[in-house]
């Protein structure tokens, strides 16, 4: 990975980490476009940037992670479902990060679940998170590891489904988002770690690019997605993961046809 690599993954990653497009899909099928997809720093680099843009949740929404002790009981709560299955399932999440044809479908068909999820739900009028709604929101963000899925898109519709109104779910969705996002990048980076894996001063000199670049990209992402969903809706966001899916597809399959010939 170079510089500009790191420069072009970061931007990805605040663009696409809280909108419902899926981040990790968007950097698989970037690294694999670099030709960096199977490099192990590459695999480090994507979990570790989400400090950066884990950060502009907290800049941007400061006082609620002080108003009550209650507001973390909740998040603890909404976070145990992707501990238990993110430490069963850890091998089989890793495999999925480099297909590319698992994150064009997961891209399609969540797309298709993005555009009709409003007719299904509507906006609902629930603005308080209860215990139990924070669970059943955790155990939707757990679908997010499918590559392709997208973790906000998950908990948010899974917000949705109890009822909570689109900019409450979105807004509980990127609270969840900082213990997920710090307990995957703590775990990630204790494995390398236990692995014997050293990181070079250029390595770490990216990983400083990614998170600042990331964190400055989020922080415009999230205020542009908060007032357009609460006004619009997640129609357009599922169109684009349908025509970035039926894309990636074309793509792989046209070049595996031209391998084979």
């Amino acid at each position: 990975m170079d510089t500009f690599q790191a420069f072009v993954l970061a931007i990805i990653e605040g663009l696409t980490e809280f909108l419902p497009v899926s981040s990790t899909g968007h950097l698989i099928i970037a690294s694999s476009f670099f030709g960096i997809a199977q490099d192990d720093f590459t695999k480090l680099f994507t979990i570790v940037i989400q400090l950066g843009t884990i950060l502009s949740v907290v800049v941007l929404y400061f006082r609620r992670f002080f108003q009550s002790i209650d507001f973390y009981y909740k998040l603890l709560v909404a976070f145990l479902p992707a501990v238990v299955l993110g430490l069963l399932l850890n091998d089989v999440i890793d495999s999925l990060l480099e297909s590319p044809l698992t994150v064009a479908i997961s891209l399609v068909i969540g797309g298709i679940i993005l555009i009709k999820v409003d007719d299904w739900f509507g906006d609902g009028e629930e603005t308080e998170i209860s215990y139990i709604t924070a669970l059943k929101i955790g155990f939707f963000q757990c679908l997010a590891m499918i590559p392709g899925v997208s973790r906000s898109g998950a908990s948010i519709v899974g917000g949705m489904t109890q009822k909570l109104s689109r900019k409450t779910a979105a807004e509980f969705s990127f609270f969840l988002a900082v213990p997920t996002m710090l307990g995957a990048t703590v775990k990630k980076s204790y494995d390398y770690y236990k692995a014997g894996f050293e990181l070079t001063p250029d390595q770490v000199n990216h990983l400083i690019i990614g998170n600042v670049v990331g964190f400055i990209v989020a922080l415009i992402a999230i205020k542009f997605f908060i007032d357009y969903l609460s006004k619009h809706g997640f129609k357009i966001f599922g169109y684009y993961r349908i025509f970035a899916g039926v894309a990636i597809l074309l793509i792989h399959f046209f070049v595996m046809k031209l391998e084979v010939i």
